[in-house]
């Protein structure tokens, strides 16, 4: 199903292809079912972009992954 977010971080509007998402999860997280829930089998990135509009390539621009060594021991 093709969903059209706004970005929390940039306010531009995408839309993305989420799939195996369909209206009845989308009814379901709409009636207050937690995210992990209603769109069980979703991918995080897709989770993610239902929730928020953050794309995965918008994600990775702000939080790009840490390097090995990146943390403190």
């Amino acid at each position: 199903m093709e969903i059209t977010r706004t970005s929390l971080l940039t306010g531009k509007q995408a839309t993305l292809f989420v799939p195996g998402l369909t209206q009845d999860m989308l009814d379901a997280h709409a009636a207050g079912v937690m995210a992990q829930d209603a769109f069980a089998g979703i991918s995080p990135e897709h989770r993610e972009f239902l929730m928020t509009g953050i794309t995965p390539d918008e994600w990775n621009a702000y939080f790009p992954p840490e390097e090995e060594g990146d943390y403190d021991e």
